[in-house]
């Protein structure tokens, strides 16, 4: 093939794509850039870009890029379905907490916490819901499970069952996510649960 040929070849092109795999794309090009680049230099530019798509197709089905990460955020992150159960609360509330971590360290998770961390109070707020309905709530009741079995084997005296007590696992992790800008290791986790979580719990006279 001459020159000439090669510059009169139609240039390559990506495949049409629509509806539900076209979102997709698009979804997860938002979860790519929020990994990488953080909120801060999120664009809906770059997030059409990533999805090979134009920005017409972004904006007809998300008006602002809020709008479009908290359904990123809300496809992408895991779901907590089963409370581990390993035999003892202490083995549990570490495996719990661990799932947890692991979901914080996931493509979603470093997504979701660029948004913690760099958005303003105001901001934040708008991704109040997500945060309880993807991550607080579901923490909380695994625990309740959790705690539930520990009081039926005379692990966990029955006072402990409480929404202050099914609060704790969840808050600390974000707090310290949130305002400490620190990560939690298995020996932080560890230390959690020893020192905070199991005198919560333990049975009265122990």
């Amino acid at each position: 093939m001459t020159a000439s040929s090669w510059s009169e070849a139609p240039a390559r092109t990506a495949p049409r794509r629509r509806g539900a795999v076209l979102e997709r794309a698009i979804l997860d090009a938002a979860l790519d850039q929020l990994s990488t680049v953080g909120w801060r230099d999120f664009t809906m530019e770059g997030v059409a870009a990533g999805a090979q798509t134009g920005k017409a197709a972004v904006y007809r089905r998300w008006s602002s890029k809020e709008e479009l990460v908290a359904e990123a955020l809300r496809a992408g992150l895991p779901d907590f379905r089963q409370a581990p159960d390993l035999g003892s609360v202490r083995e549990d509330l570490i495996a719990l907490c661990l799932w947890a971590r692991e979901a914080m360290f996931s493509r979603s998770g470093v997504a979701l916490r660029s948004v913690i961390h760099e958005c303003d109070t105001v901001q934040v707020e708008q991704f109040h819901v997500l945060i309880c309905e993807k991550f607080l709530v579901p923490t909380a009741e695994l625990l309740q499970n959790i705690i539930t079995r520990g009081i039926e084997r005379g692990e966990v005296r029955a006072g402990a069952a409480n929404d202050y007590v099914y609060d704790t696992i969840p808050a600390m992790m974000m707090y310290r996510t949130k305002m400490c800008d620190s990560e939690w290791s298995e020996q932080d986790i560890k230390e959690l649960v020893d020192r905070l979580m199991l005198p919560l719990l333990r049975p009265d006279g122990t």
